[in-house]
This record gives C-alpha cells, structure tokens and sequence, in this order.
C-alpha cells in the first residue's frame, strides 16, 4: 500500500499491529521502539500484541569531516559495529573510530539513563524481537540496530515501520529475518512530510511514562519467508537464510 495516510503516530502503530496478527500473545515476543519518533509507534504494537515494550537506542559514528556518512554505530546493550567498507575505503584511524565511539557513548548513556531510568537492557536472546521506528529513509540508523540485535542472539528479528522506500525494505530484507513496511510512498521526503502526516516527536515528548504500561504488560511474519513484496496491504519481506556474512557491519563488542 504505497500512499496510506496516518492521523499521527498512534493511528500509525495500530495499522501496524494488524499487520502483525501473527506474533499476538506470544510470550516469545518483545517489541522494541528506537528513540524518540519510534516508541509511540512501538507502544501502540505493543499493546496491541500483549507483549512487552523496551527501547533500543543506536548512535551513528559519524565519519571524520562526513558526519552524515556514518562508519559505525553503538547501540543499547554494550554493542558496537562498524563498518569496515567505510573505514578501509577511507583509511580511517582507530584512533578516529574510538574517539567517536567515546563521544556518541556518554549521549547515549545519558540517553539510556533518561529513558529507562535504572531499568536494565531487557533479554533478548532466543526472542522474537520485533524492532519499530516511525519511518526510515536511508534505514542506516535500523541497518545498525539490526546488527547490534544480532549479537544478542535473538531468535528472530522482525522490522517493522509505518512508511518507508520500497528500496530501503528491500534492502533491509538482506539483514532482518522479516521487514514490515506498511506503506511505501513514492516519492519518500522525510518521515513528518505530507504523505505520512507525521510530525517530528520533541525531545522531550518521550519518557519512561511513555513506556511504562506496555512494559509492566503480561508477555504474551508472517513467519512466512518471501522474496518478493506482499502489494496487498503491506510490504513484507523476509531474509532467506540467518545469515548476514554479505553485510558489510562488523559487530564489536557487546553482552550476550
């Protein structure tokens, strides 16, 4: 469905949730909002599936003098990924890379702090986690949310977005084990343009308050592989091995 209107984000994560019937009750699932435009979407799924609802922050590793080209990321849980086409391409220094690492690490501790407020990073290995954002353009921040996941050992990771490039669910369909895209508008400008209706989320707009009644909620794809978009309602798109040896993200480090 290229060119569905959304009221606003909640409208947006209800349509969502009925494109994932499937993962209702499963107490094998946690959905995972990424900050700030992300979590309201994620709390209407969450809601909607009975399951339990976290955040997943990533920051972007900008690249020395390019910060929009991004040579790596860090993420919730301790991970960090790089990508080694960026960095080799460009004979980045480790230097360089651990220098980002340190400043994008204290905004994303004072981050975690913010939203989660003591809580800990939920377990996720041997889960279903189903990974939620408000829209993606290039996908870059999701590409390394992905890659973060993985390193957790989750069972299975499910993206799930209200708008998006038919491009960039394609090609997140290589890392994901399924990718939900409710609508692929064309052209796509930006997640808060005319097409989606949907505004950018204030800073502080997102809170531990904002997650707190789906995270104290009982737990409870089509799991269908495919290669080739679903035009009905949605486009869906699954990987077709647990693989990811042809990605260019290298995982660093992390828990789990």
């Amino acid at each position: 469905m290229p060119d569905r209107l959304f009221r606003d984000r909640r409208d947006a994560g209800r349509f969502l949730a009925g494109l994932l019937e499937e993962y209702r009750g499963r107490p094998d699932v946690i959905v995972l909002g990424l900050p700030r435009g992300g979590v309201p979407v994620a709390y209407e799924v969450a809601t909607a599936l009975g399951a339990p609802l976290d955040v997943f922050l990533v920051r972007k590793l900008g690249t020395p003098g390019r910060e929009e080209l991004a040579m790596g990321a860090i993420a919730s849980g301790g991970v960090m990924v790089i990508n080694d086409d960026v960095v080799r391409g460009l004979a980045i220094a480790p230097e360089a890379i651990q220098h980002a690492a340190e400043r994008e690490g204290h905004e994303l501790v004072r981050r975690e702090q913010a939203y989660r407020e003591g809580r800990p990073f939920p377990a996720v290995a041997g889960k279903v986690v189903i990974v939620v954002d408000d829209g993606l353009a290039t996908g870059s921040s999701m590409r390394a949310a992905i890659e973060a996941l993985r390193s957790l050992r989750p069972a299975r990771i499910v993206v799930a977005v209200p708008a998006t490039p038919e491009s960039t669910c394609r090609e997140l369909a290589a890392l994901a084990d399924e990718v939900v895209c409710a609508t692929t508008p064309s052209p796509f400008f930006a997640v808060g343009n005319e097409s989606t209706r949907l505004p950018r989320t204030a800073p502080g707009s997102v809170t531990p308050a904002s997650t707190s009644s789906a995270t104290t909620m009982p737990r409870s794809t089509a799991s269908r592989r495919r290669s080739a978009p679903a035009r009905s309602v949605s486009e869906k798109w699954s990987r077709s091995s647990s693989t990811c040896s042809a990605t260019p993200w290298n995982t660093c480090g992390g828990t789990g």
